[in-house]
């Protein structure tokens, strides 16, 4: 199966409609901070011939079946083996001074869900990695087996918002004593074991919040974004726009907050007078995070979780567009 066949992009005419009044020129550069398998940056290299793309990805995996996909468009793009708040170094080192579009589509890739021996699915037994970079260092059984109760506590509660944190980690701390957890199959069966039967009723697959967390401190997702986001929102040109997918909570309001102090002044409430240079430099995009259509939902079932928000850059130098 190849990429095309294993990934339906989320939301997708509603991401090039947001982007796509900064790209419609020649020469424009659009960033896919997360390309995955390339479904979205198809789609703009296909409408905007004039394009040119850099793809940041930090799962190898997905840069090469992402490459295989947007082969036809081979002289318009770059792809970065790179995490995507390294975004200033990797633009300084391809000469590219700002940028007019990016896309940052968060979480974990379709194919890394759809790869069991990856270890993200929690209804499936895998080995528990969850790396998405499968070179980094610390994988999910690491974490599982050497974190203290209160640390594993800590992420269950911060990270998967799991208001059983203290029971589930005191279990693992109690059964990885008697043998070290490997696979998925057995975390999850001792986190839906841990959380009390009537909890278990609404919400889901009980395990889900738990792998979250896990899958985030792997991966170190919400510091990556939280210095991502400031330096793209630098990186961008006059007129140009930013996009952000979250799947979660915690994503979309990093995501909020970043946007919120870029459409605010940076200077006293109380001066009757705003100095040039001092304005807002950010204009939003969407009211509030804007969610699928039901229909989009019921095609693609992992679009339901999907929340966008967007904004355009207005100033420059002291400058309102």
């Amino acid at each position: 199966m190849n990429a095309a066949e294993r990934h339906v992009p989320v939301m997708l005419e509603r991401v090039v409609a947001l982007l796509a009044p900064a790209l419609a020129h020649p020469g424009a550069v659009f960033v896919d901070a997360t390309l995955g398998l390339g479904g979205h940056s198809e789609a703009f290299l296909r409408q905007f011939p004039d394009v040119r793309l850099i793809g940041f990805d930090r799962d190898p995996a997905a840069l090469e079946l992402a490459g295989e996909r947007l082969a036809p468009y081979e002289d318009r793009i770059t792809l970065v083996h790179a995490v995507y708040d390294e975004l200033p170094r990797a633009l300084a080192d391809l000469g590219v001074p700002a940028i007019d579009g990016i896309l940052f589509d968060l979480g974990v890739s379709s194919m890394q869900l759809d790869e069991a021996d990856r270890g993200f699915a929690y209804a499936q037994d895998a080995p528990l990695d969850m790396r998405m970079d499968s070179t980094g260092p610390t994988t999910a059984a690491d974490i599982v087996n050497t974190y203290s109760a209160a640390d594993l506590a800590r992420i269950l509660f911060q990270y998967g918002e799991e208001k059983f944190a203290r029971r589930i980690a005191d279990r693992i701390v109690r059964e990885r004593e008697t043998e070290p957890f490997t696979n998925s199959a057995r975390l999850s069966e001792l986190v839906r074991n841990a959380i009390p039967q009537a909890a278990r009723r609404t919400g889901g697959h009980p395990a889900k919040r738990t792998f979250q967390a896990l899958r985030i401190e792997v991966n170190g997702e919400l510091d990556v974004l939280r210095r991502a986001l400031p330096a793209a929102l630098q990186a961008l040109a006059l007129h140009g726009r930013i996009v952000v997918m979250s799947y979660h909570s915690l994503e979309d309001r990093i995501t909020k907050q970043a946007f919120a102090a870029g459409t605010k002044t940076d200077v006293p409430d109380d001066l009757p007078v705003i100095p040039a240079g001092h304005e807002p430099y950010l204009k939003l995009l969407t009211r509030g995070a804007e969610r699928p259509t039901e229909e989009e939902v019921a095609a693609n079932p992992r679009a339901a979780s999907a929340r966008v928000r967007a904004a355009t850059r207005i100033r420059e130098k002291g400058l309102v567009a």
